[in-house]
């Protein structure tokens, strides 16, 4: 189901205050990227436009993103991804044997030259599924969704974090280990 104009309004606030600008808000994130749920709500009503907005709202858009940018584990919140201020720290992990990319048409020749940079983000975005590299990758122009040889990428020395939700992180993948897939 589409989300409402109120719950887009709010997402795209929440990933301003939890992905870009925690500081703006006078919002804390730990090395994580966490902040307690009542502090961020309290924070939160303070923003014109959303004084109004109860701890379920604040569930309902983390459960109902599409892209699934946002988690509450117990009693804190934070943007599973997507950060652009300080460096999120998160475990490393072994990713399945092949993940996605999805980007635009004109940046295929550079990636196949230079591989994937996280460019203003953190990290590279990949996911597990076609799905979520479509969502990524159909906002930036014609799609090309780009499959990631894995097991090539940590011979070339490429740490892999799962974020959750399918969603994988790196530092960069080299071109190398990059592959266009036919038919989309």
């Amino acid at each position: 189901m589409p989300a409402s104009k109120k719950d887009t309004r709010l997402s795209k606030l929440m990933s301003k205050m939890l992905r870009h600008t925690p500081g703006d808000f006078g919002l804390i994130l730990d090395k994580e990227g966490f902040c307690r749920l009542k502090d961020f709500l309290a924070v939160l009503n303070r923003v014109s436009g959303f004084k109004d907005v109860r701890p379920e709202d604040i569930q309902r858009v983390v459960r109902e993103c599409e892209k699934q940018r946002f988690e509450i584990v117990e009693d804190s919140i934070r943007a599973r991804y997507g950060h652009s201020h300080e460096r999120i720290t998160y475990e490393a992990a072994e990713p399945p044997s092949v993940l996605y990319h999805g980007t635009n048409r004109k940046a295929v020749p550079l990636i196949m030259t230079d591989g994937l940079l996280p460019m203003s983000r953190q990290y590279v975005h990949l996911s597990e599924g076609l799905h979520f590299a479509s969502l990524a990758g159909k906002r930036r122009g014609e799609l090309v969704i780009l499959e990631v040889d894995t097991a090539l990428a940590a011979q070339k020395g490429v740490r892999f974090y799962y974020a959750g939700n399918e969603v994988w992180l790196a530092d960069r993948i080299p071109a190398v280990c990059c592959q266009p897939i036919a038919d989309q």
